[in-house]
């Protein structure tokens, strides 16, 4: 998280904060969609679904992974990547309460 102080937040906070980062990108979103379609990991690529170029996904694919969101297996002479469901359901589970909470009760103050 850069040069901000993460041990003055929980590990939720700091936790939440890592999984959102890594979806605050179209093309990470656009990836996690895609692999979200499939019904087992992909092997194939990702340039051609995603229209960026290889250096780039890569880049993208390595955020998702340091996150945890996705999971990459060599096979071969490719990488074949999916969803971590475990951590996505976990990713869920902390933000949907900070998603879900209703804003009706506030005042507009601004």
């Amino acid at each position: 998280m850069g040069t901000t102080k993460t041990d003055i937040y929980t590990d939720q906070q700091n936790l939440m904060a890592q999984m959102a980062k890594a979806l605050g990108h179209p093309a990470r979103i656009a990836i996690i969609q895609y692999l979200l379609e499939q019904d087992s990991c992909f092997c194939g690529d990702l340039v051609l679904e995603i229209g960026l170029a290889q250096p780039t996904i890569s880049q993208h694919l390595k955020a998702l992974k340091t996150a945890g969101l996705i999971k990459g297996n060599v096979e071969g002479t490719s990488v074949c990547y999916c969803i971590d469901f475990e951590k996505w359901d976990l990713m869920k589970n902390l933000l949907s309460p900070l998603l879900n909470r209703t804003t009706t009760q506030l005042k507009n103050c601004c």
